[in-house]
């Protein structure tokens, strides 16, 4: 059954929230872990977004990946796949409020420096910000029942803002 594209606007405890996951994680992956980063929109300020917490855990090595996944199999998430086709494995854990994805990436993940590259973009240009929260909510009617047309319309614009970003040397 197709799951509604829930958008709800943004929440001041989403960065507390991540805080509160990102402690946990590193102490539940402790040293296979490098980094844990807030990415998605619940990481920008003033967007909308859908009740999810999304973080990437950068590990120590690709070799991380597997025992990472175990403890988070045995932590209540559920495995969701290597998404992109770039050694990098998604989990979901419902059980939370909000939800959380967590992302495993691999050293130097292209995916993964995309996704903060976009991110600290639009936390530092609110008016491409602006943009995206219309793009978003659009899309949120136009597919209210289909995530994969919902994200995939977004790609270009997300496409497009990383390579801006690229370009002015962002971090």
């Amino acid at each position: 059954m197709p799951t509604l594209v829930e958008l709800v606007p943004y929440d001041q405890q989403w960065p507390r929230q991540f805080s509160a996951a990102a402690e946990w994680l590193g102490d539940l992956l402790r040293d296979k872990v490098v980094a844990i980063d807030h990415i998605g929109s619940t990481s920008i300020p003033g967007m909308p977004a859908k009740p999810l917490i999304d973080i990437d855990v950068s590990l120590k090595d690709l070799d991380a990946v597997s025992d990472a996944a175990t403890e988070l199999a045995s932590a209540g998430f559920e495995a969701r796949g290597n998404r992109y086709g770039d050694d990098m494995w998604a989990f979901l854990l419902k059980t939370s409020a909000p939800a959380l994805r967590v992302y495993l990436c691999p050293p130097e993940n292209d995916t993964h420096r995309q996704r903060l590259l976009f991110r600290n973009h639009l936390r530092q240009n609110a008016d491409i910000a602006v943009q995206y929260a219309g793009l978003k909510n659009r899309l949120a009617r136009e597919f209210p029942y289909d995530g994969d047309r919902y994200t995939a319309e977004k790609s270009e614009f997300v496409r497009e803002v990383v390579e801006r970003a690229k370009l002015l040397g962002f971090p």
